[in-house]
């Protein structure tokens, strides 16, 4: 309670005069709610806490439902329980997803578990099984991985992944590699194994290239970059020998099909993707979770698309709430310009439309991933 509030109750209750006598200017002086609240001070804000609004007066594009149904080819088993799958699947119709390929990451029994809860919707959600990398450094590798890889095949896997190497070795969920690398010989028969069964493989090769620059002022990721940093991680394989790896591995294993996570983290040179695409056939790249990487080169990015259409899948890989697939159809399908997704990207950077044709549009949500899986079926 203010003083003059206070002052106005004492009246009430007959305790005016317990009070010191104030004059109206004085009262009014000591009155806080007229007195401004202190400007911030632009020199403390962190980079952190900026969330910057548009004041541009432009066009601003709500799209419910995306242009074509969608196949997406980068989920999670974020829904665990049945009721939460149902609420999955509303919002996939809600949004236009046909279907999604839930990679688990897990194999034995943790991935048996997930395979009986979204197996009861044989229509909606397709389950990918990870590797089991344990005893790598064993005798007994990659038998193990080769023959838990054939049981998880067996029990309905339709595929691999999500398999990560950022540059420290594979990893697939909880199972590790420290120094095992996709290109590395002792990997080959898993490969083969998965081309022999059909197996298309979810891998994910490093991150976005400014994990590994210095957090410094330099650094056009920093706002992001910082909370995933890998740029002091000892003995690590950067982002260029990464890529370096994923190509050995493609081209030794021609018969497997390869889809690369996020671009192939090659966002920010997407011509170079382009030359790896090129030079591998048996290559796709899912786009998931680099739409805020893209956005801001709208022109360069829709020519990329354009060029490579055949090439690439629709993917999230953040969740499934009904906001996040908005966004993503915003990014692909309107041309709208300089808007913020902070909170769902974690960039500070605005945002831009890409405006792809409906022909670009309906390989890239649909067609691609479509025949990609209805290869397995030869």
């Amino acid at each position: 309670m203010n003083r003059r509030s206070f002052l106005k109750s004492a009246n009430a209750a007959g305790l005016a005069l317990a009070l010191p006598s104030t004059t109206f200017a004085e009262e009014k002086k000591s009155a806080p709610e007229n007195t401004p609240a202190a400007a911030p001070n632009p020199k403390a804000i962190l980079l952190k806490d900026y969330r910057p609004r548009s004041i541009h007066k432009v066009p601003i594009t709500q799209i419910d439902k995306a242009k074509f149904p969608i196949l997406d080819m980068h989920s999670h088993p974020e829904a665990k329980t049945d009721a939460q799958i149902n609420t999955w699947i509303k919002i996939m119709d809600e949004v236009g997803v046909e279907k999604s390929i839930v990679l688990t990451m897990t194999t034995g029994k943790p991935f048996d578990e997930i395979y009986a809860k979204y197996s009861k919707y044989p229509d909606r959600f397709e389950v990918w099984c990870g590797l089991d990398f344990t005893g790598h450094n064993t005798s007994s590798f990659p038998d193990s991985a080769v023959k838990e890889l054939s049981r998880c095949h067996d029990v309905g896997a339709k595929g691999i992944g999500e398999i990560h190497d950022k540059g420290q070795g594979l990893r697939s969920g909880k199972s590790t590699a420290p120094g095992l690398h996709p290109d590395d010989a002792r990997v080959d028969p898993i490969w083969e194994k998965a081309a022999e069964l059909r197996m298309p493989i979810s891998l994910h090769v490093a991150d976005p290239i400014w994990m590994y620059q210095p957090m410094d002022k330099h650094n056009d990721g920093l706002m992001n970059a910082y909370e995933w940093r890998l740029d002091n991680q000892p003995n690590i394989v950067k982002l260029p020998g990464m890529i370096d790896i994923l190509e050995r591995t493609a081209a030794r294993h021609r018969n497997t099909t390869f889809v690369a996570c996020h671009f192939a983290n090659l966002d920010y040179d997407l011509a170079h993707l382009g030359e790896v695409f090129d030079r591998n056939p048996n290559l796709y790249a899912d786009i998931s979770a680099r739409y805020a990487e893209t956005a801001p080169i709208p022109r360069f990015a829709a020519q990329f698309y354009a060029k490579y259409s055949d090439r690439l899948v629709y993917g999230t890989d953040m969740g499934y709430d009904t906001s996040m697939y908005r966004i993503t159809f915003r990014i692909l399908e309107s041309q709208d310009e300089h808007f913020y997704e902070i909170d769902q990207f974690g960039y500070h950077w605005p945002l831009n439309g890409l405006g792809l044709s409906d022909e670009i549009l309906q390989r890239i949500y649909h067609d691609n991933a479509a025949k990609l899986l209805k290869s397995r079926e030869a």
